[in-house]
């Protein structure tokens, strides 16, 4: 039986000796494509080819795909855990004509794989067609030896893809397996048919071959496009299961290996209708959030980090139905390794951060998962003694906004119960939230510009690398009174991008000047943003852009820092440290990385004594193009997430740093000056952020540092050696006063302690003590109640004080009568309180109480015998 291992190679191989250039899988985290959340098919890392917008150096390429669908039109989340073949994460095996082959060679080659190389019975087989595309049918008939009656024609629904309402489309003919009469899931459905198509489980698609042929325009018109291109996606999962002989994707080893784990955690067995769905789900979340996670993607509450939350929190609500209460889904993470980190080798780089990721939502979310569940139950019971069946929107609303419930996540628990939710009612509830959000925001900038076309011709070139000052034509401008976008024909200003900031400067021309205080990239445009301070209007096309050389050079040194921290992490923290985020200005800069723990103060130190013996060697700082692969090849750090080209810039600081960077650097590390950490704090679930000084701003932190040490020294009248050990004696002298005080008060609380004792009064047989006491604190009003709890034995004593202009009433009751005449501290002083205009309560035993009306304190505290008496009589 071939392993899913040998299955992917072997179709990657065959595709090989067709001449395919066999490239990687992309993350599935996509890049410049705002339309998609995650990469859910493999022809997605080359939507620009089809597009028009994009070239390859190749024009046959074959993958497999990493692919995650769980939002929008492809979402499988609802089916995953009920049936045997739905995923939220799987891999899509392609091959891709750019131009080059189409049907014949696309078909022939399928049919080639499926049976000659894999073996699958021909008579088992069947191709479904375009209801038009006489061509692919004739195709099937003529290239391959299926059974002529085997080839069947369907509709748009199932034989027609399109990328969108318009753009590249064209007709698609599958390859669909007969698995027998035992594999249907619909049999006990009256009129059941199983059939091609008729949406059982006995057919199953295999493989899609799309041919792209058409441009749908706005109109709705089909237009043939100049070249024609072949896509097609084969999906792992399926694949495997048909060859391995199994009824189940999750029978085989892409999944057993992780059933076999959570056995091993939960002592459980997928053997029944509760604990299989459980499994199913565990192990398929797993692989969705081990390779998402690994790409860059940490669980949050919006965009990406909201799904892998909704998802980790779903397979942590699976695991109570197997008994688990404590985090064991990170724990899993080693065996999705094991099965796809050799095919995923950024799987096994990152596989330490993922868990520690995982594993710190996993103890967020069971925090709060109990009370949650607690509180689900208390609605259902209630909408059962209404006789309802539908939870309203504000209670799925309150478990998602208090307990973190998703709301998908309550529909699954709700529909356990045989209840639904009121899904617009909740949306509803998040709409309004959403709004609340937009008002507390506001928003800058946004929206299309009015240009004023000056000249024509190409945009946009950044020349910037080699020079701070380019004569340049405007090619386009837009005014707003003072406000000023341009756009030049070539600009030596950086756009925002990769984390660094923006250029400001100057941009003269005839009768004006702006003064640039921005600088943006939008698409493939660079606007240059700022203000008009000589001149009204923009007519001429010739101007003189000049960067501001100080800034550009404080934001390189900045820049160059990031590198030589990013590499000194590694040494000090372990090759788990990847960068997840940057932001670079002239001023200072934040870098934002993988780890799983706060930095010691010694981790700290050892970190910028690297940085900085490689800034003292002033390093050369150099920068080549190449190859993504030969960059790959000699060592260059890419960013996990980021998008390159087949053509890379590499920034190398000699032989100790080489990252993938497009950003403006440095000639030498020595120019940075000097470098130095501001802090350090966790912003994420495994992810930390160091906040750095470097030149100027370095040595403005030295001098405000030696000036407070100055100040220090004049204080405490002493030689700067001798601070320390000053500043250590008084704060032992601190703490020697501290226990004073402390020894004090409790002496003159013994004192009050027995003055309050003597005060007790009979009320319905019940101890009773009403007393305003003087205090420090409204701590040292609770340990005084403890004490007086404790010498009562039973009774009750509210005591009252005036701390600076507020009081503060405390009361104590002894535990018979709480039991026994079911009196209660919160109840008490709540309405004690309520005498002088306040509010409180607490636990039965304790409870605290604040008002404002201090002229009230002693008739609050006569009404005590008054209070208690009557919660006695009501009892």
């Amino acid at each position: 039986m071939m392993k899913a291992s040998d299955i992917r190679q072997s179709y990657l191989d065959f595709f090989a000796t067709k001449d395919h250039k066999i490239v990687p899988s992309v993350p599935v985290v996509p890049q410049d494509d705002p339309t998609l959340l995650f990469i859910n098919a493999g022809m997605n890392q080359f939507k620009d080819v089809f597009l028009g917008t994009g070239t390859r150096p190749y024009t046959r390429a074959a993958d497999s795909q990493k692919c995650i669908r769980v939002s929008g039109k492809h979402n499988d989340l609802e089916e995953v855990g009920h049936d045997t073949y739905h995923h939220t994460f799987f891999e899509m095996m392609g091959n891709w004509s750019f131009g080059d082959y189409y049907k014949v060679e696309a078909i022939e080659w399928a049919w080639e794989l499926v049976t000659k190389v894999w073996g699958l019975p021909k008579d088992k087989l069947y191709a479904t067609v375009f209801r038009e595309d006489d061509e692919a049918e004739a195709l099937w008939k003529k290239v391959t030896d299926i059974a002529p009656s085997h080839v069947m024609r369907f509709d748009e629904k199932d034989n027609f893809w399109e990328m969108g309402a318009t753009g590249p489309c064209g007709p698609c003919s599958e390859i669909h397996i007969d698995l027998g009469e035992g594999f249907c899931d619909k049999q006990h459905i009256p009129g059941h048919v199983c059939n091609v198509n008729a949406g059982c489980s006995r057919f199953i698609e295999l493989w899609n071959l799309v041919f792209i042929q058409y441009h749908r325009d706005e109109t709705g018109k089909l237009n043939l496009l100049p070249a024609q291109h072949v896509d097609t996606g084969l999906g792992l999962e399926r694949t495997v299961a048909v060859l391995q002989g199994k009824t189940s994707n999750y029978d085989t080893d892409l999944f057993t290996p992780i059933f076999d784990e959570i056995s091993n955690l939960t002592g459980k067995l997928p053997d029944s209708k509760i604990n299989l769905p459980a499994f199913r789900v565990i192990a398929d979340h797993i692989r969705a959030l081990t390779t998402s996670i690994t790409d860059g993607v940490i669980p949050s509450n919006e965009g990406r980090g909201y799904v892998m939350r909704r998802l980790l929190r779903r397979a942590a609500r699976y695991g109570r139905n197997l008994d688990m209460r404590e985090p064991f889904i990170y724990k899993l993470v080693p065996a999705v390794v094991r099965i796809l980190g050799d095919a995923y080798p950024e799987l096994k780089e990152r596989g330490e951060h993922t868990r520690h990721v995982i594993k710190s939502e996993e103890e967020r979310f069971n925090e709060v998962l109990d009370r949650g569940l607690e509180i689900f139950d208390e609605i259902v019971a209630t909408l059962g003694k209404k006789g309802q069946t539908v939870i309203p929107g504000t209670e799925v609303f309150r478990l998602y906004d208090t307990f973190g419930f998703p709301a998908d996540l309550t529909r699954l628990m709700a529909s356990e119960k045989q209840l639904t939710i009121d899904e617009d009612g909740f949306e509803s509830e998040m709409e309004a939230q959403r709004q609340r959000a937009r008002d507390a925001h506001v928003f800058a900038g946004g929206g299309d510009l009015n240009w004023d076309e000056l000249s024509a011709g190409e945009h946009s070139t950044f020349v910037g690398y080699d020079t701070m000052s380019q004569s340049a034509h405007i090619r386009k401008v837009a005014i707003d009174g003072k406000d000023v976008s341009l756009l030049l024909d070539q600009t030596p200003f950086y756009g925002e991008s990769g984390g660094q900031v923006g250029d400001k400067g100057e941009i003269k021309g005839h009768g004006f000047t702006v003064r640039v205080t921005d600088t943006q990239k939008r698409g493939d445009q660079v606007l240059h943003i700022g203000t008009l301070t000589e001149g009204n209007d923009i007519q001429a096309a010739s101007v003189e852009a000049t960067v501001d050389k100080e800034l550009r050079l404080s934001t390189a040194r900045n820049h160059t820092a990031t590198h030589l921290l990013h590499k000194a992490l590694k040494e000090v923290l372990g090759d788990h440290v990847n960068q997840a985020g940057s932001l670079v200005t002239p001023e200072r800069f934040r870098f934002d990385f993988t780890h799983f723990e706060g930095l010691t103060e010694e981790q700290i130190r050892q970190v910028e004594s690297i940085v900085n013996r490689h800034v003292r060697e002033d390093l050369k700082v150099s920068t080549f193009v190449t190859s993504i692969s030969d960059a790959k090849a000699k060592g260059a750090t890419a960013l996990f997430g980021e998008k390159y080209g087949e053509q890379v810039r590499v920034v190398q600081i000699e032989d100790y740093s080489m990252e993938l960077c497009g950003g403006t650097h440095l000639d030498r590390t020595g120019q940075i000056g000097y470098f130095r950490i501001l802090s350090e704090e966790g912003i994420a679930a495994g992810v930390r952020r160091i906040e750095a000084l470097t030149g100027i701003g370095a040595d403005d932190m030295l001098q405000k540092e030696h000036a407070l040490l100055g100040t220090l020294q004049s204080l405490l009248k002493c030689r700067e050696d001798e601070v320390l050990s000053r500043v250590e004696a008084l704060m032992d002298e601190r703490r020697a006063l501290q226990k004073e005080i402390k020894r004090l008060q409790q002496s003159t609380a013994g004192s009050t302690l027995d003055a309050v004792l003597a005060n007790i009064k009979e009320v319905a047989g019940v101890s009773v003590i009403a007393a305003s006491v003087q205090v420090g604190s409204v701590d040292e009003l609770r340990v005084l109640g403890d004490k007086i709890r404790e010498k009562l034995k039973s009774g009750v004593a509210v005591l009252g004080s005036q701390l600076d202009d507020k009081l503060n009433f405390l009361c104590v009751v002894t535990d018979e009568l709480i039991k026994d005449k079911k009196l209660k501290a919160g109840d008490i002083v709540r309405e004690v309180a309520q005498q002088a205009g306040g509010s409180g309560g607490g636990k039965p035993h304790l409870a605290l109480a604040g008002a404002k009306e201090v002229e009230k304190l002693q008739s609050a505290l006569d009404s005590v015998e008054g209070i208690v008496g009557k919660l006695l009589g009501a009892g």
